[in-house]
């Protein structure tokens, strides 16, 4: 007769158990997120940023952040609202960024967006509210890009950004009356 190790039977019960978890939840691959939101999220950050290049460099940091970490998700379910909130921890990292090297080096803030467009064509339109949602504080610019270019509802956005939906209400319509002024199309 062959004798078992004491515990045996908790251990081999917490293998099943842990077992029949994962196989009644569906597990999201890093590779299925990268596939199927890689320009949305990558649109999110041009939209914060303002440059497609930081945009880009901004969500590959995150997904190899992410690639590092997948492992340790506690809810792989909302891994694509996680991504989200890193792509936009990260674009304010590089708000941050670019304020310091405002601040000690001019000349690195030439204008990069609007610099070649003429004002009649319709990438003048999108450099000018992208340089007005740029001029909004950051929580009201993050609440619009979420809400108008994302179109998430305000509980999306509330739970992503951590604040009540009553905030998330009061910036966004703070964000669009000022960018209806920075953009000159407030009733007078």
């Amino acid at each position: 007769m062959q004798r078992w190790p004491p515990g045996w039977r908790l251990f081999s019960m917490s293998l099943a158990a842990s077992s029949t978890d994962s196989e009644h939840r569906p597990r999201i691959r890093l590779t299925d997120l990268f596939r199927d939101h890689h320009l949305e999220l990558v649109r999110l950050a041009l939209v914060m940023v303002g440059d497609l290049a930081t945009a880009e460099d901004v969500v590959q940091d995150v997904f190899e952040r992410l690639h590092r970490r997948w492992h340790r998700l506690d809810q792989p379910d909302s891994s694509l609202a996680y991504a989200r909130s890193c792509v936009l921890n990260a674009c304010r990292s590089v708000h941050r960024r670019s304020a310091v090297a405002r601040k000690h080096a001019p000349h690195l803030t030439a204008g990069s967006l609007g610099a070649w467009a003429d004002s009649t064509s319709p990438l003048a339109d999108r450099s000018e509210l992208a340089q007005a949602l740029r001029e909004l504080p950051r929580r009201q610019r993050e609440v619009v890009v979420l809400r108008y270019y994302l179109d998430l509802d305000i509980a999306e956005i509330a739970a992503m950004l951590r604040i009540s939906p009553s905030a998330v209400r009061s910036n966004c319509t703070r964000g669009l009356a000022a960018l209806a002024r920075n953009l000159g199309e407030e009733d007078s």
